[in-house]
């Protein structure tokens, strides 16, 4: 994409977390063990579900997706994030913070869906358990992948370029560790006003779409639903007045990297199913060791 109308700038400064040298490294330790554990845990469940046969359900294959998500999600962040802990300079190129902005929405806005979806097919299977083999036979799941998938391409193509058509003309240095939404409108000269209608609309519609289906569900999921919403609403549905970056750089580091590396361990911890697939995975491996 092109620079928007009136913008001066070819790259943006990232402030990040804090300027002290000590606690960048202590972060940076800990934010890399975050992001190793959130990588094992996102293909661990990926490797189990596609080879437990007793995993190839419905549930399991949005929750496998889920994990493909969380992986992408804190891949879009964390690498980046874990090099300007260890630079002077955090710098990245205007088509740089696009493309991180539109991969975000991307894998935000599917993770939104697809706890919706999981909601779903949980109310489906708990409601009409007859009718469930036919609601949620392969077909049908694979359909509505499929629509998740085209409508969160389409719905960050329209956040990313709202954004980006506004000018950035007073200052290039972001107040936050990644480009995200809400400090790139803080920094425009423009008026953001059809912006920020469109980000209340999509946000709004994920948040009420998967709160509304979330009930009647397993502890797990919404326990999941309850922990991504939460950082969701306390991020996008507040006044500007009531912003602040440094409070937010947190609440956005639970949703980005965090909670990616928390989903693969509530829905294992809690799920009979994911767990004996493990411990079946275990004892082959024991039995492959001693023979």
């Amino acid at each position: 994409m092109d620079k928007g109308n009136g913008s001066a700038f070819s790259e943006f400064i990232l402030r990040g977390f804090t300027d002290n040298p000590k606690m960048q490294l202590i972060l940076f330790t800990i934010f890399l063990l975050v992001y190793i554990i959130t990588v094992l845990g996102n293909l661990g469940m990926i490797l189990l579900i596609c080879t437990k046969p007793q995993l190839h359900k419905p549930m399991y294959y949005f929750l496998g997706n889920l994990s493909f998500v969380d992986l992408c999600c804190a891949s879009t962040i964390a690498p980046k994030m874990l090099i300007d802990l260890l630079s002077e300079t955090k710098r990245i190129s205007y088509s740089g913070c696009v493309t991180q902005l539109f991969v975000f929405a991307i894998v935000a806005d599917a993770e939104c869906l697809l706890l919706a979806v999981m909601a779903y097919d949980r109310y489906v299977a708990i409601c009409n358990p007859l009718l469930y083999p036919t609601v949620m036979s392969k077909k049908e799941c694979q359909k509505i992948i499929s629509i998740v998938y085209f409508t969160v391409l389409l719905d960050s193509m329209i956040q990313t370029s709202c954004t980006f058509q506004l000018s950035f003309c007073s200052s290039n240095v972001i107040n936050h560790f990644f480009c995200d939404e809400p400090p790139l409108l803080m920094l425009s000269c423009s008026d953001t006003y059809i912006t920020e209608v469109v980000l209340f609309t999509v946000v709004g519609f994920g948040e009420a779409s998967s709160r509304h289906k979330a009930f009647s569900t397993c502890t797990s999921h919404l326990t999941a639903v309850g922990i991504y919403h939460g950082t969701i609403l306390f991020m996008y549905f507040r006044p500007n007045s009531s912003y602040s970056m440094d409070q937010d750089k947190w609440a956005s580091m639970f949703y980005t990297v965090v909670i990616p590396m928390l989903n693969p361990l509530i829905y294992s911890l809690r799920n009979k199913e994911v767990k004996d697939a493990f411990d079946s995975n275990l004892s082959e491996k024991r039995c492959s060791w001693q023979s």
